[in-house]
Formats: C-alpha cells, structure tokens, sequence
C-alpha cells in the first residue's frame, strides 16, 4: 500500500452498538446479478450456458443470432423437449434445474446442473424465455433486471427460444469491461465452434443480425462417431488438419482418449489450434494442456504448438466438473493417469506414424516453385528466341549431366580442357526400389538434397535433417535400455528449500533417481543433491532442482530432468550426423532413405521441420502446364 494511504474500514467503537456493521440477507435480485459475474463474464460465455441448455434438452437443430457482439442481441433457438407454461416461473429461479436431484454432484452426465443461468441472465438483461413441450401449448415469459412478468400464450414450435437484449443494462458497471463488437463476435463464434465439435450429430447455425451474415452453418453429421467427428472437425479446423492428422482411440483404466492429434510437421505459431473435452464438455485444463505440450516436447521447439481435438470420456465420478460456475476447469481423482494416457497416446501414435511428414509441406512447396505474376505482365522469352550461344558453363554442365560416373564422383566430359570447377550436383545410376515409400535415390544436390524417385513422383531429402533424426532416436533407444548414467558430485549440492518444497522433491524422489538426479533430505528443509545425470555434464543443480519443482507445482509431474537429457541427445545427434556439404555414394543414399522408412518420427528433424518433402508427378505436371 502506497505511504500515506490507509485502507478504509469501519468505524467500529467497541463501546457503541449502533456503528457495529448489521448482517443483512441480500434480496434475491442482488443475489442473481452476483452469480452472475461468476457465471457470465461476457456475451460468449451467455451463448455457452445458453446452447449448453438446448444440448442438455435433446435439441438436433440449435439457431444462434446476435447483435453488437452480443451486446444488444442474442438469441437462440432449439428444438428440444421444451418446457410448459406452469415450468417457466420455475426455470428462473435460482437453482431449479431438471438435471439433477441434488443426491449426488459427481454422477453428472449433463453439460448444466447448477440451475444458475437463465436467473443470472434475467438478472443482468432483458430476457424473454418461450417454449413449448410436446402435446401442450406454447408459453412466454419475461424478465426485467431480475423482475419476472406474467406467462403469456406464444405461437411457437417444439423446443425453446432464449431471447436476450441489452446484456449487462442493470449492471453498467461490466459494460466498460467489454471488448469491441469484433472481439466479442469471434468469442462467440468461437464458443460455439467448440461446442459443435463436441456434438457432431447436432446441426448449429451463427448469424450476425447487423449484417445479416451466416458466421458458422454446420449441418448434423452422418455415419459412425469418428467418422462424422472427423468430418465435423473437417468443417472447423480445416480439411488440412484432418489430412494432417492422426487418429487417436486408447484406454487405461477406465479413462479412453480418443480424437485427432496433428503430425508435427502440421504444427503452428500459436496454441489456437487445441481442443480439449472431457465428457464431452469443452474445457481449458491447465494440466491437460501441459500433457498435451509433453507428448510433442521431443519434436517441437517451444516456439511451435501442436494441433488437436481430444476427447477424454470416463465415469462421471472420476472428474469433478463442480469446481468453478463456468464449469471450464476440471479435477480428475487420479490426475497422472489421465495425463499419462495422453502422453504415451500421442506418442505412440506418433511412433506408428513412422516416416509421414505433414502433406501441407509438399503444397508450400508447390506453391513456393509457382513464378509470381507482376502487373503489368512481360511478354515470357523462350530459349528459342535468344539467338546468341550458349554460355560455356551452360554446355559443360549439360555435358557432365550425361558424363559417365565413378566412385569419386564425375569423370571430366572429353575435350573440356578448361579446369573443373564444383557442379554441387552428382547423378547416380538407376539402382533401388522406386516403390519403396521413399523411392531410390537419382541424385545429390547441393551436397546436402537427396533427390529419389518413386513409382510416381520424386522425394527431396535433407540429408542432415535426416539423419539427425535417426541419430537421435538410436541415442534415446540405447538410454532407455541401459538407463541413465549418473555422476557422483564431489561435493554434494546443498539447496534450502521450504518445508513443502523439499517434501514435494522427495515424494518424486524414487523417479528422478532413475533419471540419475539422486537427492537426500539434509537437514531442516534443505536438500542435498548427490548424483546429477552423466550425460548433462557441469549442470547447475540448485537451477536444475528449481525448474523441476516449478513443474511439479504447476501440473503435478516434472519433464524437465528428461527435456534437459533429451536436448544433450539432441546435440549429440547433431554433431554425429552427416553433415551438410558432404558427398554421399548412391549405397549410402539409398541405405539412408531405407532407415526414414523404419524409424519412428523420420518426417521430422528433432526441431519439428521436415526432412523432406515428396512431390506427386501430377503435380509437377501442372506447373508445367501438362494438365
């Protein structure tokens, strides 16, 4: 606090009863318009409990309008069960819900089960709430700042209409925290983006009445439940990320992960691009995105984020959804296997993937060989109209092009007297199989591209990138088959820690020990730590052992030990490969893409780039203008 300022409190005299502060029962308009700050934060977050509602009800068809970024204006309409004339007083009060019996909040198969939004909403805004159930007659009712009319009749179909006008009028207050009309547009489409994911069998339409534009219209999918989730996350994420993508279906212990998770290659800029259910729920769990970040950890730098859409399903009573009004943070009974199957899912199908790199590379690339138009446009000029001779480097290339070679590279085309200079380019005779994944190598580029031939186009190798790779992974397979060295320090490392600190180190102390970090309780609350890994050479064991905890409070288990050995690997692995620059014989070639094709994550350098890039003949043509 700043000096000088002193916090404002009461006036309280013990002496004088009549400036003791009075406890008073807030009425029930004021008690709304506070659950609703927990509940509604903002017009996206309105439209959520909203289409949460219409799911919760059956609804197949679920309308979505707004105005002003919701501001003004949202409405939405389902199709579902409906609600009778006698329900809708009920449906306003505080914690009237159909949901549950109030007997048990962990068996909880509903997305809403607190009873709090539609009072929340009618406390804050205008709301007009018609529906109508199956076999009776349509029914309205209205609400005002919290103040409820009467039920009037509605002409209205099955299912229910949520009308919402003026968000936060009788709290102005929240208003000045709203961001631009923009902002909280794409917050709602976003929202509702999510949702639909979770419900590819529910059709979903978004529109915004100021310009009367279709946002989002997404019709109900058909088929079995992967195949319209894939074609619901087609419509959303992109039909690249489905290309791009692997198919997850695993289970532990009751929990099953099941969803898309995208090839390294496919990664971006940001972390825009990963979804998250649980139960079917949207959510934003910090620990469930931290697994999601380890599985990728060994393909990824940390300025590149994976994409997916995972869905986690388990018995309601191994997660509690009860932990916050917006129901977007979850707690599982046994957090470490949920995050385990994530992990070790990924990974494994990553590892199934073998030598598969992102498609998106290829078109980049097609698009990066596309000559740029510039206006105006020249007239081209072919070879034909050039009437001078061909440069002496032109004819001596095109002649060492159809030279004979031997193992030391060309042999000097007859009659060039003139003395040889580098061609950066070796051509090898027709030998290896074509209809190998990766093809035969033809060529060497630059001393560093490796140009291979399949049955029907080419592959460019990066040759370092490559072999980094396979390096890379021989060095982790020896490690975990011969664990990991430890070195004694001559003087133990003495870290001062807190009480609850140094006793959250030793609870994990059994496993960073097989890692090779060895620490021992020294008295007090400080540790000691006697044997750092072998392989991380003079390491900083104070910094070491505070980056461990540090992960360890934020999502309960610790990378950082095998992140810092797997990045020594990494090294190594660089060092250890072929370089770029270097000549490489056909055998050598033709051996290297034959290793891609067996090892676990070949598509990709141990920073997350490709190591190569294949090319379809049908696509070649077309840059040429054969098709």
């Amino acid at each position: 606090m700043p000096c000088g300022m002193q916090a404002a409190r009461p006036n309280i005299s013990p002496d004088t009863a009549e400036s003791r502060p009075v406890i008073r029962q807030l009425d029930e308009t004021a008690a709304n318009r506070i659950a609703a700050g927990e509940v509604v934060e903002r017009p996206a977050s309105a439209v959520k409990e909203l289409v949460e509602n219409a799911l919760d009800a059956g609804a197949r068809r679920i309308r979505v309008d707004y105005a002003a970024g919701g501001k003004t204006l949202i409405r939405v309409t389902d199709d579902g069960c409906g609600m009778t004339g006698d329900e809708l007083p009920l449906a306003l009060s505080r914690h009237a819900t159909s949901k549950i019996d109030g007997s048990d909040l962990l068996n909880i198969h509903t997305f809403g089960f607190r009873g709090e939004a539609l009072p929340s909403l009618g406390a804050v805004g205008r709301m007009t709430l018609s529906s109508r159930a199956e076999g009776a007659e349509g029914a309205q009712i209205s609400v005002t700042g919290g103040r409820q009319g009467l039920v009037r009749p509605s002409a209205l179909n099955q299912g229910t209409q949520v009308e919402l006008r003026d968000l936060f009028f009788a709290t102005p207050a929240r208003l000045k925290f709203m961001r631009t009309d923009r902002a909280e547009a794409q917050a709602i489409a976003d929202t509702l983006r999510r949702l639909a994911m979770a419900e590819p069998y529910v059709g979903f339409t978004l529109t915004d009445m100021d310009t009367d534009r279709t946002i989002l219209h997404l019709d109900a999918e058909q088929g079995e439940l992967f195949d319209a989730l894939g074609a619901r996350l087609a419509r959303i994420m992109g039909r690249d990320f489905i290309d791009n993508a692997l198919r997850l279906d695993t289970e532990r212990e009751g929990i099953r992960l099941s969803g898309f998770a995208a090839l390294p290659t496919y990664s971006r800029g940001s972390s825009v691009a990963q979804y998250l259910f649980v139960n079917g729920r949207p959510v934003r769990d910090k620990m469930l995105l931290g697994a999601l970040r380890a599985a990728y950890s060994d393909v990824l730098p940390r300025d590149r984020h994976p994409a997916a859409a995972l869905f986690i399903d388990c018995d309601p009573e191994l997660v509690d959804v009860n932990v916050h009004p917006a129901k977007a943070e979850v707690r599982f009974r046994d957090p470490g296997i949920t995050r385990g199957l994530i992990v070790t899912g990924i990974r494994h199908a990553l590892a199934e993937a073998g030598h598969r790199a992102s498609g998106t590379v290829a078109t980049a690339t097609l698009g990066a060989m596309r000559p740029e138009q510039t206006t105006p446009v020249t007239p081209r000029i072919w070879q034909m109209d050039h009437a001078s001779r061909p440069s002496f480097g032109a004819v001596r290339s095109s002649y060492a092009a159809q030279a004979p070679h031997d193992a030391d590279g060309v042999i000097e085309p007859c009659g060039m007297a003139e003395s040889p200079a580098p061609f950066g380019a070796r051509i090898e005779p027709e030998t290896g199989p074509i209809d190998a994944p990766l093809g035969a190598a033809r060529a060497q580029v630059h001393e560093n591209y490796i140009i291979a031939q399949t049955t029907d186009g080419i592959v460019i190798v990066d040759q370092h990138a490559a072999h980094e790779r396979l390096v890379y992974e021989r060095l982790k397979a020896q490690m975990a088959r011969n664990g990991v060295p430890a070195q004694a320090l001559l003087i133990p490392a003495i870290v001062p820690l807190s009480a609850g600190d140094a006793q959250r180190l030793l609870d994990h102390a059994p496993d960073l020990a097989k890692a090779g970090l060895v620490l021992e309780p020294f008295g007090g609350d400080a540790i000691a730590v006697r044997e750092t890994p072998a392989a991380l050479g003079n390491v900083d064991a104070r910094k070491l052992v505070l980056d461990i905890l540090d992960e360890l409070a934020d999502l309960g288990q610790s990378g950082a030990l095998g992140s810092r050995i797997d990045a020594v690997l990494s090294r190594m692995a660089c060092h250890g490969s072929i370089r770029s620059g270097r000549q490489m014989r056909g055998e050598e070639m033709n051996a290297l893409l034959r290793e891609m094709e067996a090892t676990p994550l070949s598509g990709q350098c141990n920073h997350g780039r490709p190591t190569y890039v294949e090319l379809k003949l049908s696509d070649i043509e077309k840059l040429f203008g054969r098709r």
